[in-house]
């Protein structure tokens, strides 16, 4: 394990994760859960934008440990990550001088846990999610906003999850912390596995 200790000590890298987040809630002014999402499209080539993760499912979960997220699935990144299978995402606090970086394999979160999320957003947003065609074209805003109208007056107060939205799950072979150090001599800790019931190996990476 190295000289672990301070931030980077402890046996479970999603609580690690989990601590980190919470000082950053703390210190960040806006969306400290905000990642940078990468995925490749059917030729290879890569797309990153930034998407909010909603929850850290800890190594005892029945995924064995995962970082959770939602999105419209028939957005580009969602047909990237189902014909991958595979993403990456770095989550970066300029407060704090640290990042979480994480590469793994993706599957989707479509049942209950995703209804309950789905419930628990605003109802502004909920309407939203039913009203927007994620990533194709629009000729206005004017028409997206008719759309959202149109939606509110059709489902109402309580309208349920969109078939077409729902979570993703990115479960990770390798994760690494990383913290600001002087002198550009930086502190990074890169956790590996092999599958989701393998054990972590760490290993310090020089700067």
């Amino acid at each position: 394990m190295g000289d672990r200790e301070g931030i980077f000590a402890g046996n479970d890298p999603f609580a690690i994760a989990k601590t980190w987040l919470a000082e950053a809630e703390g210190t960040e002014i806006n969306d400290p859960n905000a990642i940078a999402l990468s995925t490749v499209d059917a030729h290879g080539l890569p797309n990153a934008r930034m998407v909010l993760l909603k929850e850290i499912e800890g190594q005892d979960a029945a995924s064995g440990g995962a970082f959770v997220f939602y999105t419209n699935y028939e957005s580009r990144k969602a047909q990237e990550l189902d014909h991958a299978g595979k993403a990456a995402f770095v989550m970066h606090w300029k407060s704090l001088r640290r990042q979480i970086r994480v590469r793994g394999l993706v599957s989707r979160e479509d049942g209950p846990q995703a209804d309950e999320y789905y419930a628990s957003r605003s109802l502004k947003s909920r309407l939203g999610a039913w009203a927007s065609r994620q990533s194709q074209p629009l000729d206005s805003r004017a028409t997206l906003m008719a759309e959202v109208a149109k939606i509110t007056a059709l489902k109402g107060p309580n309208p349920k999850r969109p078939p077409f939205w729902g979570g993703f799950r990115i479960l990770p072979l390798e994760i690494e912390f990383w913290a600001d150090g002087a002198f550009r001599l930086h502190d990074r800790f890169r956790w590996e596995r092999s599958d989701a019931t393998s054990d972590w190996s760490v290993q310090r990476l020089n700067p």
